[in-house]
C-alpha cells in the first residue's frame, strides 16, 4: 500500500463496498443533526440580526423584535409546507434544482442550481465564523485567531464528511441535541423570571420617538428590512428536500417527519429567544468592543447570571453548544453541496467528477470543492458573520422562489386540486419579494457580489455543458468509421546503462520493430561510456546522442520528437521513461522523476504516448 493510500485510510476509513450502500442510508434520528444543524443553528444570530436593524435607525425599536420574529415563524411553516410537498413529489432529492428543471425549464433549474451552489459555500463560512464568534465571546483573547481557527475547523468537517454521512451523523448527534436541550431550558426559565426595569438609553429613545409624526412610515420601512434580515432564520429548512435521498426507507415518510420536527424546533426557539432578548432589554455589541458577546450569550448571562456557580456552568455549556452546532451546521452544506453538484453533473452543467462517488460512498470531489470554497470566502472576509450574512440570504431565497413556484407549476401542469398547490404560490411571491428586498437593502454590504456570482456559475454551467456536448458530436461512432492501421515508433529514453534499463530494452523491442534509443548528454566527457556499454548490451537498437548547451533534459527530446513527427505525421510515438520504485516514499525526493516533466512538455502533442517502466529496488 502507498504512503498516500496509507494517509487516506487513516484520516477517513477503510473502502465501503457498493453493496453496502443502503446501509448508509439514515434514521430520522441521525438524519435530523446531519440535515437540521443549519436550520436551527440560526437561531444563535437571527435574532441578532434583526435587532441590529433596529438599533441603527433607535433603540426604541428593539422592543419589536418579537414581533417581526413571529411573523417569521409564520414564514417558517409556509416555506417548510412547500418543501414537505417537494419531499413527497421529488422522494429521491435534488430539490429546488430538480423541481426548476423539471416544471420551470432547464434555465430556472440552473439558476436554482447556482443559488443553491453559492448558498451551501457560504453556509459553512457563516456556521463557522459564528461559531468561532461564540468561542470569543468566551474567551475573548482568541479574537486575533478568528481566521486560523475558522480554517482549522472547516479542514476538521471535511475529513469527518470524507468518512461517510453515517459516521458524521452519529458524531454530530450529541452538539446538536444538546444544542436544543440547552437553548429550550434557558427559555423556559427565562419566562418564569420577571423583567428588569427598562434601561435609559433605551427609554430616551423611546421618549424622543412619541410624539413624531413621521414614526409610523419609519418604523414600516425599518420593520420591513429587520423582517428581511431576520429570515436567515429560514436558510437551511431547504436542505432536508435536497438530501432526501438519503434517508432510511420509507424515504419520503421519514425525511417529511423530520422536516416537521425541524421546523417546530426552529420557531419555537427563534421566536423563544427573541421574546426574551426583548423581555432583559438585550443591545447588540459590536465583534471588536471590549467583552464582546452575541446576543444569545447577553441573554444566557440573564437568565442564568455567572455570579452563580450553576450559572457559570450553563453559560460556559450553551456556549459550547452553541459553537459547536454553528461549526457542524455546516455539515448541512456538506451532506447537500456534494448531492446537488452530482445532480447537476450528471445533467452535464458540471465537471463529471462530481457525480463518482468515492470509497466512503460519498461524493468527495464535491467535499473538496465546498472545503475550499469556503475557506476561500472566510479568509477574504475575515470571519465577520455580518459582513457575510448579507451574501448568504439572497441566494436562500431565489432558491426558495424557484422551489415553489415550480412546485406551484408541477401542481397546474398535473391538474391538482384543492389549497395546496396555492401554499407554494403564495410562499414564492414572499420569498421573491424577501429576495427583492435583500439584494436592494444590502446591495452596499456586498449583496450585490450575488448577482455576479450567480452569473458567473451560470457562465460555468452553460460552457461545460457546450463542451461536453461538442465531445460527444465529436466521438460519435459513424457507421463508416473503422479502425486505423498505425505505425508506431519507440523511443527509448537512456540516461545511463544500468539493470532498469535492460528491462526497459526488452519491452520496446516487444512494442515495434522501429525502436530508437535516446541519450541527452550534458557531459561530452560521458559519451565514450555510454557508447561502450551500448554496444555490449542495447543488440540491435541505434543509439541517438543528443547534446543539451543549456542543460535540459527535456528541450532536446521533444526537439526529436517534434522533427520525427514532422517526417512522419501518421505514425503514433511511444516514449518509454525507466521510473526507478525506491523502498521507502521519501527516497523519491532523492530521484530526478524525469517522465513527470516530459508529460507536461508532450501532452499537446497529437500521438504521442508517454509510458513509464518502473523497476524496483531492494
Amino acid at each position: 500500500m502507498s504512503f498516500y493510500s496509507q494517509v487516506k485510510r487513516f484520516l477517513v476509513g477503510r473502502p465501503i463496498a457498493t453493496k453496502h450502500a443502503h446501509h448508509e442510508r439514515l434514521p430520522k434520528r441521525t438524519a435530523l443533526p446531519i440535515f437540521a444543524s443549519d436550520a436551527l443553528s440560526s437561531t444563535a444570530y437571527a435574532t441578532e440580526e434583526i435587532m441590529r436593524v433596529f438599533m441603527v435607525a433607535s433603540l426604541a425599536y428593539l422592543h419589536f423584535t418579537f414581533e417581526v420574529a413571529l411573523v417569521i415563524s409564520g414564514l417558517i411553516f409556509l416555506v417548510a409546507f412547500s418543501y414537505y410537498q417537494t419531499i413527497h413529489a421529488y422522494p429521491q432529492g435534488g430539490g429546488s434544482y430538480i423541481v426548476s428543471r423539471d416544471n420551470l425549464g432547464v434555465r430556472y433549474g440552473q439558476l436554482a442550481g447556482a443559488a443553491l451552489m453559492t448558498d451551501y459555500i457560504l453556509t459553512v463560512s457563516v456556521s463557522i465564523s459564528a461559531g468561532v464568534l461564540a468561542i470569543v465571546s468566551l474567551v475573548p483573547s482568541l479574537s486575533s485567531y478568528i481566521v486560523p481557527m475558522g480554517v482549522a475547523a472547516i479542514g476538521l468537517l471535511t475529513i469527518a464528511n470524507l468518512r461517510g454521512a453515517k459516521e458524521s451523523g452519529v458524531v454530530f448527534a450529541i452538539p446538536t441535541y444538546s444544542f436544543v436541550v440547552l437553548m429550550l431550558g434557558m427559555i423556559g426559565w427565562g419566562l418564569t423570571l420577571p423583567a428588569p426595569p427598562v434601561p435609559q438609553s433605551i427609554a430616551h429613545a423611546e421618549h424622543q420617538l412619541v410624539d413624531q409624526f413621521w414614526m409610523t412610515a419609519a418604523f414600516l420601512t425599518i420593520a420591513f428590512k429587520a423582517f428581511s434580515s431576520g429570515c436567515a432564520a429560514l436558510t437551511g429548512i431547504e436542505a432536508i428536500s435536497d438530501g432526501a435521498g438519503a434517508f432510511k426507507e420509507p424515504t419520503a415518510r421519514n425525511a417529511s417527519a423530520t422536516l416537521l420536527i425541524m421546523a417546530t424546533l426552529l420557531a419555537a426557539m427563534f421566536v423563544g429567544a427573541s421574546f426574551i432578548g426583548n423581555k432583559f432589554h438585550i443591545i447588540p455589541m459590536e465583534l471588536h468592543q471590549a467583552g464582546y458577546k452575541t446576543v444569545l450569550a447577553q441573554v444566557c448571562q440573564q437568565v442564568f447570571p455567572v455570579t452563580t456557580a450553576f450559572g457559570t456552568f450553563y453559560f460556559n455549556a450553551l456556549q459550547v453548544a452553541t459553537t459547536l452546532i454553528l461549526i457542524l451546521a455546516a455539515n448541512t452544506a456538506y451532506a447537500d453541496f456534494p448531492r446537488l453538484c452530482s445532480f447537476i453533473a450528471r445533467d452535464g452543467f458540471l465537471p463529471r467528477q462530481l457525480a463518482s462517488l468515492g470509497d466512503r460512498l460519498v461524493f468527495q470531489n464535491g467535499i473538496l470543492f465546498l472545503s475550499l470554497s469556503a475557506m476561500a470566502l472566510l479568509v477574504k472576509f475575515g470571519g465577520d458573520t455580518h459582513l457575510l450574512i448579507p451574501l448568504y440570504s439572497v441566494g436562500v431565497f431565489v432558491s426558495f422562489t424557484l422551489s415553489q413556484a415550480g412546485m406551484f407549476a408541477r401542481a397546474r401542469k398535473l391538474k391538482l386540486g384543492g389549497w395546496k398547490p396555492w401554499v407554494s404560490f403564495f410562499g414564492a411571491i414572499i420569498t421573491a419579494i424577501l429576495a427583492i428586498v435583500l439584494l436592494v437593502s444590502k446591495w452596499k454590504e456586498g449583496a450585490w457580489l450575488v448577482p455576479i456570482a450567480l452569473s458567473i456559475l451560470l457562465g460555468v454551467f452553460i460552457g461545460i455543458r457546450r463542451h461536453y456536448d461538442y465531445l460527444a458530436r465529436e466521438l460519435e461512432v459513424e457507421p463508416t468509421d473503422t479502425v486505423p492501421k498505425v505505425r508506431m515508433t519507440v523511443i527509448l529514453l537512456v540516461p545511463r546503462l544500468h539493470k532498469g534499463i535492460l528491462q526497459a530494452i526488452a519491452y520496446a523491442e516487444s512494442l515495434s520493430e522501429d525502436v530508437r534509443a535516446i541519450h541527452v548528454t550534458l557531459d561530452a566527457k560521458s559519451v565514450a561510456k555510454i557508447k561502450e556499454d551500448w554496444v555490449r548490451f542495447g543488440e540491435e537498437i541505434p543509439l541517438v546522442i543528443l547534446e543539451s548547451p543549456f542543460r535540459s533534459l527535456v528541450d532536446p527530446v521533444t526537439a526529436y520528437i517534434d522533427q520525427t513527427i514532422a517526417e512522419t505525421p501518421d505514425q503514433f510515438i511511444t516514449v518509454i521513461v525507466p521510473e526507478a520504485v525506491p523502498k521507502r516514499w521519501y527516497h523519491r525526493f532523492l530521484h530526478n522523476n524525469v517522465a513527470i516533466a516530459l508529460k507536461l512538455a508532450l501532452g499537446t502533442r497529437k500521438n504521442v504516448v508517454i509510458t513509464n517502466v518502473r523497476y524496483f529496488l531492494k
